[in-house]
């Protein structure tokens, strides 16, 4: 299995491979990952091989000279598949993994190879290469003997790319993330004891924020919102939950600025409380302490974000973006409350309205508890094995 990030580093994509490669060693396949190098800071917090599934570094970036380091890798762990998590910003935006899939079936014929897409972004080839960037995604899916998505839009947009000469419904799977957070808080955890600790009582409102700072993420209109209840009178806070920035995007950091600017120059310092990266238990504390989970996304609710799932799997009350395209598998009417995207003042309204309707949050927990089922770990390492074992 092959990652651009990978624990101790943080991430969606390293969350995911390291869940996913764990559930498929339960079920009896042998996993290697193929991860970037060590960052300094990290280099003292990796496991030993003995705790978990066996970790190979790659030497120097993922440039060309990379794709021989996943066949030796795959040559010394006896591996039949190369399995490449493709998510463009975690590789530099270095177009040489779109190319992977070619390499292998030119180059490493005894091999299988299988891309996951946790987002459909091109790489940087050069300045105005324009379509040519488009290419590399479309490359990367025909040449790849499977491709893996997690939500229907992807599907459609690679749908409409054409055909090569193999099915698709044999090449192409539609197989939904986890979450990488389970419903575990501490014994001890008391969601008013929890509240007293940040400083709000039973008549002010809790909004919570997870995941990283990205311009996709929306925080800035979530600040907007923020701004807009104050003003209206409602005693509100904002809990932003996960680590900051991440550590695959640059570009993470200098939103992550801008979001603090804005919250500067509005006045809320007191009314935003960061409480970064924490241990899982310490995420399904914070997350239930609050009355209504608010995740703005710009483009749109999509089951490729995993601090959605994660909401899902904790049984919140959500408010999100309206997708960009439908999504079957949130269907349920009361799964999630929606507003326009990238629209601080509908956010607001929505929040005010369920703020006065605790009927309409219990609602739409119950609704986020429903549709948890459909994204459980055993289930999504069985798919894969069943792609697996088509492939073979």
């Amino acid at each position: 299995m092959v990652t651009g990030e990978y624990p101790p580093s943080m991430g969606g994509v390293a969350d995911y491979t390291s869940l996913l490669a764990r559930q498929l060693e339960q079920l009896g396949t042998a996993v290697t990952v193929l991860a970037p190098p060590l960052a300094v800071e990290n280099r003292n917090a990796e496991p030993s091989p003995r705790e978990g599934v066996p970790v190979v570094r790659v030497q120097g970036s993922w440039g060309l000279s990379s794709w021989r380091q996943v066949a030796r890798a795959a040559q010394i762990s006896e591996s039949s598949i190369v399995h490449l998590q493709y998510q463009a910003a975690a590789y530099g935006m270095h177009p040489a993994m779109n190319l992977l899939p070619a390499y292998i079936r030119l180059r490493e014929r005894q091999l299988k190879a299988v891309t996951t897409f946790h987002d459909l972004r091109v790489p940087y080839i050069f300045p105005k290469a324009g379509p040519i960037r488009r290419q590399a995604i479309l490359a990367l899916d025909r040449w790849s003997h499977a491709s893996v998505v997690t939500n229907h839009a992807d599907l459609d947009n690679l749908e409409a790319s054409g055909k090569l000469s193999d099915s698709p419904s044999q090449r192409r799977w539609l197989i939904p993330i986890g979450s990488n957070v389970e419903c575990c808080p501490p014994p001890e955890f008391d969601r008013q004891r929890y509240r007293a600790g940040l400083g709000v009582d039973r008549d002010t409102l809790l909004l919570s924020y997870f995941g990283f700072m990205n311009q996709s993420k929306g925080v800035d209109s979530l600040v907007e919102a923020l701004r807009i209840l104050v003003e209206r009178g409602i005693d509100t806070r904002l809990l932003v939950v996960g680590g900051e920035e991440g550590t695959s995007d640059p570009t993470n950091h200098a939103y992550s600025r801008q979001v603090e600017e804005l919250i500067r120059t509005r006045g809320l310092e007191k009314r935003v409380v960061r409480a970064g990266f924490l241990a899982p238990q310490e995420v399904s504390a914070a997350l239930l302490a609050a009355d209504l989970c608010v995740l703005p996304f710009k483009d749109g609710a999509s089951l490729r974000r995993g601090s959605l799932v994660a909401a899902l799997a904790h049984g919140l009350a959500i408010l999100t973006t309206y997708p960009e395209k439908p999504e079957p598998l949130l269907t349920d009417a009361e799964g999630l409350a929606m507003v326009p995207r990238d629209d601080p003042k509908s956010l607001a309204d929505a929040i005010e309205r369920l703020w006065h309707d605790p009927g309409a949050r219990e609602r739409l927990s119950a609704g986020a508890s429903r549709l948890a089922p459909r994204f459980r770990w055993p289930d999504i390492a069985r798919r894969h094995q069943e792609l697996y074992d088509c492939l073979m």
